[in-house]
């Protein structure tokens, strides 16, 4: 995906020492949202001129010093975030409408009620009856892990008029929280007060499991778990006995431990049953046409700074 005329060297989670001698003649550094950018690492860069960040989350660059040392900031999005993002807004809203219900209702056509043509004076509104049909605003929405995906999906939610809080290791700066409008919150907290539960946990020996029946015994009765991250953090028997039992009003998940998900799996028993459980198989990142394209378009910075010309996303 890379140009030709670009050599590459690939690092993940290195120690410094190894980070500073691989800038020791870079010209361009891109980065993920891995430590920070300043003065250190700028002076193990003599040769560079330009910092391209992937994603959105720009806090841990010091844009003062670059500027002072004429090092071009630039920044581009994550088009796989964006789409998670977009799928964990439909998985909350697909739950809080209970869609899946709703939807078969229509679908089966009963006789619920007599029929008549509708017009503005002459309708059946809920002809089915339906109860615990919820909007999203004035929710809370608690974000478990938060990364570029959870940061994509806050500037989702910020025009739901809904209360945002979210955990992680290492809190993020307040200027990035004010900007994003989310407030940090222990974990246990997370789980007591939200409405709706995001769970975004990457897989870790730590995380593996972890939303486990003690975590989903301190959520909220009633709330709704939504989850778009690793497969296997989720104790899944668990979330299912929370949802058949009422514990929880919902849950929706496109990971799994085990994919493809397997028929035994007791979410897909417990959507069998009827349970406001919505599945999906793994595809929140999306499958657009132009995926490798994607890939190879987050290259055009350098590629326009090559050419002299002025590079797409410059914020210094």
């Amino acid at each position: 995906m890379a140009p030709d005329s670009l050599a590459i060297t690939m690092l993940r989670e290195p120690a410094a020492v190894q980070l500073h001698a691989a800038l020791a003649d870079a010209r361009y550094l891109i980065s993920e949202r891995r430590g920070e950018i300043g003065a250190d690492l700028f002076d193990a860069a003599p040769e560079l001129a330009m910092v391209l960040r992937l994603g959105s989350m720009i806090h841990d660059i010091d844009f003062d010093e670059a500027a002072r040392r004429n090092i071009i900031v630039c920044q581009r999005g994550q088009e796989g975030a964006m789409r998670v993002a977009e799928h964990l807004m439909l998985q909350i809203l697909a739950l809080l409408k209970r869609l899946m219900e709703t939807e078969a209702i229509a679908r089966a056509a009963d006789d619920w009620a007599e029929r008549h043509a509708t017009d503005e004076n002459t309708f059946a509104f809920n002809w089915s009856r339906q109860e615990r049909l919820y909007g999203l605003h004035d929710r809370t929405i608690g974000i478990l892990g938060f990364g570029e995906i959870g940061a994509e999906l806050a500037r989702r939610l910020a025009g739901w008029r809904c209360n945002i809080l979210y955990h992680r290791r290492k809190r993020l700066p307040e200027q990035a929280e004010t900007r994003l409008g989310i407030r940090f919150c222990p974990r246990d907290d997370l789980a007591a007060q939200s409405d709706v539960l995001v769970c975004l946990l990457p897989f870790t020996p730590q995380t593996l499991a972890s939303v486990n029946a003690s975590f989903l015994a301190r959520m909220k009765p009633g709330a709704l778990l939504v989850s778009a991250g690793s497969g296997g953090v989720i104790d899944e028997p668990a979330l299912a006995q929370a949802v058949l039992t009422g514990r929880l009003a919902g849950a929706a998940l496109d990971t799994f431990a085990v994919e493809p998900i397997e028929a035994s799996n007791p979410l897909v028993l417990a959507a069998r049953k009827g349970a406001n459980v919505l599945l999906t198989p793994h595809v929140a990142g999306g499958a657009p046409d132009d995926a490798w394209q994607e890939l190879a378009d987050m290259f055009d910075p350098i590629q326009e700074h090559l050419a002299g010309k002025p590079p797409t996303g410059r914020l210094v």
